[in-house]
């Protein structure tokens, strides 16, 4: 749970943001998603990350889910917005209207495509930083960004105030750890399968995919770790890994996600935003091979998983195009 020392929750949902067959934000949905998670265990929901499609979304769309993710968590977990720019003076601008949207925290990728040297990303925090109250997530993910943060970069990014943690999907437990060894930086699992690896070497917790679709494991998991009983939660990271190996292998992970969301009827539609699109026919049978060897996950029942291919297939093109202004 979130304590002045930990001001984000331990038990992160990167939130999917469900669409209607066009390719519409559906907020009827969202609403409903985000209060299905938190009542099912998550005590921190990330929106308009990597997972929530950021990159295709307005910048009126991003405020306004974090608006609604405020409303309906309604004190019961902290709202972090996620996604930024990689452009820094747009990036500021965005937290700061997220912040005055009731945002509790903000998380800051790496600037992707520009390449900047370890310099670049490291006054790209800091500026950030600077420009908002809001306690600060670092995103480490060179697999998408295409430069990771360094390790000097994070000691010396750990010294501002505001910087407080770093989700990691680089994957490194070994650097992890020493950074940890350092610094004050809380540490999230940014990579699903290493959530409880992550909490076993001093991690606070996890930032996940597959959290939208099974938030109570993961809760489980936490608190047992936290209450020192490693059996309660490798059997929760064992039940878990169909799952995960389904919602994070075969396509991108939001659009396994949105896909078995919809099979079991708790959003809308399927669809996601060009230039992500449904997965195909080989895709989705993979998807639903590993689903089929799910068994006993408490808050999901797969007997009920109804899936849809051509619901999923194709991706949508909005109205009015993601902006960068």
């Amino acid at each position: 749970m979130s304590t002045p020392e930990n001001p984000f929750g331990q038990v992160l949902v990167a939130l999917v943001t469900p669409f209607t067959a066009e390719g519409e934000v559906h907020w009827d949905d969202v609403e409903k998603h985000v209060d299905d998670l938190v009542t099912h265990g998550a005590d921190g929901i990330v929106v308009t990350g990597t997972t929530g499609e950021t990159s295709t979304l307005t910048d009126p769309e991003k405020v306004k889910l974090v608006e609604v993710a405020k409303k309906v968590a309604n004190g019961r977990a902290k709202v972090i917005t996620g996604g930024g720019s990689n452009e820094t003076a747009h990036a500021i601008e965005l937290y700061k209207h997220s912040q005055q949207a009731g945002a509790d925290g903000v998380m800051i990728v790496t600037p992707y495509y520009n390449k900047p040297t370890q310099a670049g990303i490291l006054t790209h925090f800091r500026m950030i930083a600077d420009a908002t109250d809001l306690p600060v997530i670092l995103y480490d993910i060179p697999g998408r960004t295409g430069v990771p943060i360094g390790y000097e970069t994070l000691l010396r990014a750990a010294k501002h105030p505001n910087i407080l943690a770093v989700k990691d999907a680089k994957g490194d437990l070994s650097e992890v750890s020493r950074v940890m060894n350092q610094t004050d930086l809380m540490y999230y699992a940014g990579d699903d399968a290493n959530a409880l690896p992550t909490l076993a070497i001093g991690g606070t917790g996890l930032i996940g995919v597959t959290a939208n679709i099974a938030p109570q494991p993961y809760r489980t998991m936490v608190d047992a770790v936290n209450a020192n009983d490693l059996a309660a939660a490798t059997a929760a990271h064992r039940a878990l890994e169909p799952l995960v190996r389904a919602t994070m292998t075969h396509v991108p992970g939001t659009v396994a996600t949105k896909y078995i969301l919809h099979g079991l009827g708790r959003i809308s539609s399927p669809r996601v935003r060009l230039p992500l699109v449904g997965p195909e026919e080989s895709e989705a049978a993979l998807i639903e091979d590993e689903i089929a060897l799910v068994h006993e996950i408490p808050g999901v029942d797969f007997s009920n998983f109804r899936p849809d291919r051509n619901a999923a297939a194709g991706g949508a093109l909005p109205k009015v195009a993601g902006t960068t202004r």
